[in-house]
């Protein structure tokens, strides 16, 4: 009779066990189930060459962006957010690479073009949690970290057709096995009766820019009509995370005529810092982008630039205006971490230069970051120095999505909950091998040199100046400035230059380390 009732305890034991433990488990799995449900959707918007003050809640300059001052009111925005550098003239690859891996400059796979499977990316790491990953737009990595880090897509651009023309651009077709061969690119064009239509690229079409809004839809309102759809017609239960990704402002600065219309050329007030001509040879005055007009600039010439770029930059703040207006229609705005972010500056004058090959604050490496929507608390403005490296943590931290640890990028999470005021004390750039840059606290020290370089058709040659500046980039953000020769900052300047030496140590900025050809610390 013992024995048996010993028996029975036990197996009653053994059953409430097991019923327990199912049931945690169940509950577990519910729990984790609710989790990623409830988890935030998040949207990625990424510009091309959108320097910071191509916004006008942020540069208070002339051009028109009510959607994007929008996010900036409703949600944070960074001040000083900056571009690393590039070891190339196209420097969004760098830019791209180094957001969609949260690694440093130094650290990519060569220029950043190829993304190693070692290097989680952030569509991988939101997979990784639950969600379903979405890229719409502009890809400038290698066709593998593309597949593998997104469930769909669509209007890919980027793989290996260009018509240099946001109105007659090679789209593909999302292909999760990562083809995206050159024969599969198309084009959208208006037919007959103004609808949008699909064809085949001939070998009639040429290089432009010669597209119009009468040829077809501009790029930006190909990406933000596929982001609309999405946002509508998405249905499954786990949040998602979709990667924006535009090519404007990007050249040709192309807009409809009803944008262009707005900016007047001989209405545009010229930056603090333009000039006809650059002072001097930075290394790269003569590549495709300072080559889109005649030297020098006249104040006529950067005023049409600028007035193109003002134009496609507001066409481009509709597009996204667009996209906001269908979070809140299908109800998923108050669940949307919102983020807006540029690939890197752009002169349009300044300095006498138009492209994005340098150091310079606005020319080159400042760029917009904003995070916005009802999941944002403290709303306003931060100084906080970060790179375009620390979006990545940051957008993971605000998400509850574990950070990979492949990323060295730091997050701004302690900074959006005021913990704290800064997370960087300081930030290093490099443009190949002709330029370094250091910026501390309120002041910034630009060192160019003139170095050894290498061209397929004239082989190798010497370029770039041995130059020296120091501005305050706090009282000059334009840097017009140079405070380098006086004698009141000689003791600053020393000790700048020895601080950025130091840096380059920390960072690993050697060929030998990197694998480029040539080391600016070689020609310094």
């Amino acid at each position: 009779m013992i024995t048996s009732t010993v028996k029975y305890l036990n197996n009653l034991w053994a059953f409430t066990f097991w019923i327990f433990l199912f049931g945690s488990y169940a509950y577990d799995a519910c729990s984790q189930q609710k989790t990623k449900k409830n988890n935030p959707n998040v949207l990625l918007i990424y510009t091309d060459d959108h320097r910071f003050s191509g916004i006008h809640a942020l540069g208070k300059q002339q051009v028109q962006t009510p959607h994007m001052d929008e996010l900036a009111n409703q949600g944070i925005a960074f001040t000083n957010t900056y571009l690393m550098g590039s070891f190339s003239g196209a420097t969004c690859i760098p830019s791209r690479a180094m957001l969609l891996t949260g690694k440093q400059l130094f650290e990519l796979e060569g220029r950043g073009g190829t993304i190693p499977a070692e290097h989680t990316t952030i569509g991988e790491t939101f997979q990784q949690a639950g969600y379903h990953t979405h890229i719409i737009g502009k890809w400038h990595q290698d066709n593998r970290s593309l597949s593998r880090s997104f469930d769909t897509g669509e209007k890919i651009m980027g793989r290996g057709v260009y018509l240099t023309d946001h109105f007659r651009m090679p789209y593909w077709d999302w292909d999760k096995d990562g083809d995206f061969k050159k024969d599969q690119a198309y084009l959208l064009v208006y037919d007959k009766a103004g609808k949008i239509d699909r064809r085949a690229l001939t070998d009639k079409d040429t290089r432009g820019p010669t597209g119009t809004e009468k040829t077809g839809p501009h790029t930006s309102e190909v990406f933000a009509g596929h982001a609309v759809d999405f946002i509508r017609k998405y249905k499954r239960k786990t949040p998602f995370f979709m990667y924006l990704a535009f090519h404007a402002p990007h050249d040709p600065r192309q807009a409809p005529k009803k944008y262009r219309d707005m900016y007047p050329p001989d209405q545009i007030t010229l930056p603090p810092s333009y000039l006809p001509q650059h002072p001097f040879d930075n290394g790269d005055m003569t590549l495709r982008d300072e080559a889109l007009a005649p030297w020098p600039r006249t104040p006529e010439i950067a005023r049409k630039h600028l007035s193109d770029y003002y134009a496609i930059i507001t066409h481009l703040d509709d597009q996204i205006g667009r996209v906001i207006a269908a979070l809140k229609e299908s109800g998923n705005y108050e669940n949307t971490i919102i983020v807006l972010a540029g690939d890197s500056g752009l002169a349009v004058g300044c300095h006498g230069l138009l492209g994005k090959q340098s150091l310079y604050q606005e020319d080159g490496i400042h760029v917009p970051f904003i995070i916005s929507g009802s999941q944002i608390r403290n709303k306003g403005e931060s100084d906080a120095l970060c790179y375009i490296h620390d979006i990545f943590p940051t957008i993971c931290d605000l998400a509850k999505v574990p950070v990979p640890a492949s990323v060295t990028g730091k997050s701004l999470l302690p900074v959006i909950n005021k913990e704290a005021r800064q997370i960087r004390n300081d930030t290093y750039h490099a443009y190949k091998q002709f330029q370094r840059a250091y910026r501390k606290d309120d002041y910034k020290l630009i060192e160019h040199v003139r170095a050894k370089d290498f061209n397929k058709n004239t082989g190798e040659k010497l370029a770039g100046s041995r130059v020296t500046q120091l501005f305050n980039v706090r009282e000059d953000p334009w840097e017009i400035n140079d405070l380098s020769f006086l004698p009141a900052y000689k003791e600053l300047l020393n000790n700048m230059k020895e601080a950025m030496r130091q840096k380059a140590i920390e960072l690993g900025d050697d060929k030998n380390k990197i694998g480029e050809k040539y080391d600016f610390w070689d020609f310094y």
